[in-house]
């Protein structure tokens, strides 16, 4: 297996708040173009769009880029990731897969990069990245998960929970959670190969299934937080950002 990561983009036409939001325009691409763009810049390795059907593969590959096919009734991002590595033949597949939210159009190279980081520990299945919150009405947000973080460094911790509520409770710093994580191809195996947990269901985040199952995940404190479109008014505010650099 290679050493270098393999950046998946898995990319998807429905969405529950943003009806086609991978084909939005922004600055004139569409954001699954935007985001793809964004991984090559990072020059971290190669770039697949993991997609649902051939409307999102016209446009990737209209744009120079790779698109995989898979099943669009696939229930999550990793699953759609996982189908698209298993189209690799096995002496090609990674040993470290990047899954990139395709509704990070700004997402910047160092943000992505250091994804990479926490991977360098050996204990570690699972990498992912955070920054601090700034903004006290994120608190309350349950659109932006706060981690419970065990700092080992300034700029690296382990994660030891994942919540849409504000925790730690009393903490005088929290974090919020991006959504980019860097996998060891084993560590995906297992994962995928596990049932949606009792927390992961509650939550409704995926990550608490490898921490329910013993899972080790790592995270690298970021200085900007990319913006996230998942409603109309993210996707305004992410074609502003755009008109104004």
């Amino acid at each position: 297996m290679s050493l270098q990561p393999l950046i998946i983009i898995p990319s998807r036409l429905a969405s529950t708040r943003l009806e086609r939001k991978s084909l939005a325009l922004i600055d004139g691409l569409p954001m699954v173009v935007q985001v793809l763009r964004r991984a090559l810049e990072a020059d971290m390795g190669p770039v697949s769009v993991a997609c649902c059907g051939p409307e999102i593969a016209e446009v990737v590959h209209q744009n120079g880029g790779q698109a995989i096919l898979t099943d669009p009734d696939l229930p999550s991002g990793t699953d759609r990731m996982w189908a698209a590595i298993q189209t690799l033949s096995p002496e090609s597949r990674p040993s470290i897969v990047i899954n990139l939210q395709g509704d990070l159009p700004n997402i910047s190279a160092s943000v992505l990069q250091a994804v990479l980081r926490p991977l360098e520990n050996p204990a570690v299945d699972i990498a992912t990245i955070a920054c601090v919150i700034e903004n006290p009405q994120d608190l309350s947000n349950e659109n932006v998960v706060k981690i419970a973080l065990a700092k080992e460094s300034a700029t690296r911790g382990r994660g030891l929970y994942f919540s849409r509520a504000t925790i730690p409770f009393g903490a005088d710093t929290h974090y919020h959670h991006i959504g980019v994580y860097a996998y060891r191809y084993k560590a995906l195996e297992k994962f995928v190969s596990l049932p949606a947990s009792p927390l992961e269901k509650a939550e409704r985040l995926e990550q608490l299934r490898a921490l329910e199952a013993g899972m080790r995940i790592d995270v690298e404190l970021v200085e900007t937080i990319p913006h996230t479109v998942d409603t109309a008014l993210d996707l305004e505010a992410a074609r502003n950002w755009f008109e104004r650099q």
